[in-house]
């Protein structure tokens, strides 16, 4: 028999995300796979999204996908977001997950000068705002206002084509360090035109613009979600916002711009954004982002992967892991929707199983499905 101890109905609450209805709160984070031959996704994709769907996933979010843009990739198999195989390949994965009753919307992606992991070296030269990767690490060349300009055409486009193809929302990655982050933060944008600036605001034009651009092409009802993060792959302790009003002029004009949903990535969600304020139990990037901008957010960062999970949830020790705090948040209505990654890459009926409590069928993040598309 296999119990819970704790509550887990406010996660299987439908949501309204817009025209588009979720059957749960929960997310499936995007997780770069590099697994797609030739940038074109392939049956082993679609079938890898189709077991996440019939799993219950409430929103899938694609991997990183890239826009049509020279060197807007830095491993050899991210899949593309543009060109008539690739896009016919996205099809069949969207009429798959439809089929097994899901919604999935792809992630639309530019590394900038993010280095790969594998030292593969790509076709050309990478670029940035400033042609740096972090402060005094220089790498690939700058932007031109013809480059950004058409960098912004890239974005649109893609977003276009996912709401031509059926998806049922489309996510801009502005997070982690790549191009829309390399923008917003001052160790990679040392520009002094109107794509840069002393301060976030300014800085955060590129994003505006990308943004400006995608809404008027898709219109006002196809969800526009924007993943958003303080933190940095160059740097860990990186911050954008350093205080609450700073990051209310930053997200407020991203809203203003057109984003429905804040995806708001941490490294680890129950941590507070600004301690300072509200405590050690205070509110985290995405309760300081629906706070500040009344939009719906996502929360995300190591849901599933604390030690004392398992435990937790047959009832066992201390509620205060990852599981318990999520609900408590969610209780109190902190943030909306719950973006969940390593667990679901490794067990694609992780929702199921904690709907029904079936935590001795949990199976963990195993490192090694890393390298295969289970």
């Amino acid at each position: 028999m296999t119990t819970s101890a704790l509550d887990t109905s406010v996660l299987f609450q439908p949501y309204d995300l817009g025209s588009v209805t979720l059957k749960n709160r929960l997310v499936m984070a995007p997780m770069t796979r590099a697994m797609a031959p030739q940038g074109i996704p392939g049956q082993a994709n679609a079938d890898y999204y189709r077991r996440r769907a019939e799993g219950d996933v409430g929103l899938i979010l694609s991997e990183g996908t890239v826009i049509n843009r020279p060197v807007s990739r830095n491993e050899p198999g991210i899949p593309f977001f543009h060109g008539e195989a690739a896009l016919a390949g996205w099809k069949s994965v969207i009429d798959a997950v439809h089929q097994a009753g899901g919604r999935m919307g792809p992630q639309i992606w530019h590394t900038g000068t993010a280095p790969s992991a594998s030292g593969w070296k790509a076709d050309g030269e990478m670029e940035s705002p400033s042609g740096l990767f972090a402060p005094e690490k220089p790498a690939g060349k700058v932007m031109t206002d013809a480059d950004i300009a058409d960098t912004i055409a890239a974005f649109t486009q893609a977003a276009v084509d996912a709401k031509r193809l059926g998806f049922d929302v489309v996510e801009v990655h502005g997070a982690h360090g790549y191009l829309i982050d390399q923008f917003f933060w001052s160790g990679s944008n040392q520009r002094n035109d109107q794509w840069g600036g002393d301060s976030l605001l300014k800085r955060a034009n590129f994003g505006i613009e990308v943004v400006k651009s995608i809404r008027q092409a898709i219109g006002p009802d196809f969800p526009l979600i924007l993943r958003l993060s303080q933190w940095k792959q160059q740097d860990y302790s990186a911050r954008l916002a350093n205080t609450p009003a700073e990051m209310e002029s930053w997200l407020t004009a991203l809203s203003d711009a057109g984003v429905d949903v804040f995806h708001c990535s941490q490294r680890r969600f129950w941590e507070a954004e600004f301690p300072e304020v509200d405590g050690d139990n205070g509110l985290n990037f995405a309760g300081w982002a629906k706070k500040l901008t009344g939009k719906t957010t996502i929360s995300v960062g190591s849901v599933g992967l604390d030690g004392e999970f398992f435990g937790a949830f047959a009832g066992k020790g201390s509620q205060q892991t990852d599981i318990g705090r999520l609900i408590q948040r969610m209780e109190r209505n902190e943030f909306d929707l719950i973006a969940v990654g390593r667990a679901l890459l490794s067990d694609a009926q992780w929702v199921q199983k904690i709907q029904r409590g079936a935590n001795d069928e949990l199976l963990g993040f195993n490192p090694a499905d890393l390298a295969k598309l289970a």
